[in-house]
């Protein structure tokens, strides 16, 4: 995963009541590291730019909503915002995973083949099989 995959621009959806809740929330976001915010009263949105790495859209929105802010509760958004939850992370679970080349895992499967007995192998101990 490149770091281009880890930084996200997101937009941040609010309510129409209570007014003048957008650009305060977007002077909140913006005090946190690792995160730019601006506000879209127009969209009644906040603009955010983070790295996945500091920052998810859940644990933004539920930092917001902590705080009193009431964010977008329409179908589509809760649609949207579900979606994009899950991705986040699912890159975030991926990035723990360690990636192992193909070529590597093979190597491992030949040599431990290598030095397994093969053929007819009897692994009766000699005096048990002489024993009449």
């Amino acid at each position: 995963m490149t770091d281009s995959d880890l930084h996200k621009r997101r937009e941040i959806l609010f309510s129409r009541f209570p007014p003048g809740q957008i650009p305060e929330a977007a002077d909140h976001l913006d005090r946190l590291d690792h995160l730019n915010a601006e506000a879209k009263l127009e969209k009644r949105a906040v603009d955010v730019s983070y790295d996945l790495r500091h920052h998810t859209l859940e644990t933004l929105e539920n930092q917001l909503q902590d705080k009193g802010f009431h964010l977008d509760n329409t179908l589509m958004s809760k649609l949207v915002r579900a979606l994009i939850y899950y991705v986040e992370e699912t890159q975030l679970h991926n990035l723990g995973a360690t990636e192992r080349p193909l070529k590597q895992s093979q190597e491992a499967y030949v040599q431990a083949w290598e030095r397994h007995p093969h053929g007819d192998h009897d692994e009766t101990p000699p005096e048990w099989r002489e024993y009449k």
